[in-house]
């Protein structure tokens, strides 16, 4: 019966590995023991320089889940794919429990149709907007809405304070915390 199990990998290498198990199966006759690969991963809102991208960022580094029928031959086939350090649970690899797997497949799914904005901007920060109508204008963070990737900004116009709301986090840059907001 297959069985997941987590196997540990070389950081930065968990998509060569499973790459690498998912092409061998075959020719190895593994294709009946070693059925599913997954690298733990979510969607990932990252601004630099202004410009918003989204890009992969693994939840456990050096960790990958497989799905396999241990034995002698399965076990050995995996220990010996290139990247691989071992099985967590060291010389009697241990399976997960159906919790475990349920509780783990439900938040990769999650993880999966939700996009994490990433940003280290805080209320206080001072900001310089970069696009839109106040475009060059600096002034200090107010709110921070990241379940929405927005935030507000409170700038001087002629001497007045005046609020700048819905933001998106690409149409600021964040300052140093000792610059001089105008």
């Amino acid at each position: 019966m297959n069985k997941w199990y987590v196997i540990q990998a070389m950081s930065g290498h968990e998509k060569k590995v499973k790459k690498a198990i998912e092409e061998n199966r075959e020719a190895q006759g593994m294709l009946d023991l070693v059925e599913e690969v997954i690298v733990p991963t979510e969607n990932v809102v990252e601004v630099k320089k202004g410009q918003q991208k989204i890009s992969e960022k693994r939840l456990w580094p050096g960790y990958i889940l497989v799905k396999m029928n241990l034995s002698d031959d399965s076990w050995q086939y995996i220990k010996n794919t290139n990247g691989v350090i071992g099985f967590l649970g060291g010389g009697k690899p241990n399976a997960l429990t159906d919790r475990e797997v349920e509780e783990i497949l439900k938040e990769l799914k999650d993880k999966k149709e939700e996009v994490v904005h990433k940003h280290n901007i805080e209320i206080g920060d001072k900001v310089k907007i970069t696009d839109g109508v106040f475009v060059n204008f600096t002034g200090s963070v107010i709110e921070v809405y990241h379940d929405k990737g927005r935030l507000s900004v409170m700038v001087s116009i002629f001497g007045r304070d005046t609020r700048v709301d819905d933001l998106e986090f690409w149409q600021v840059e964040e300052l140093p915390a000792d610059a001089e907001v105008e």
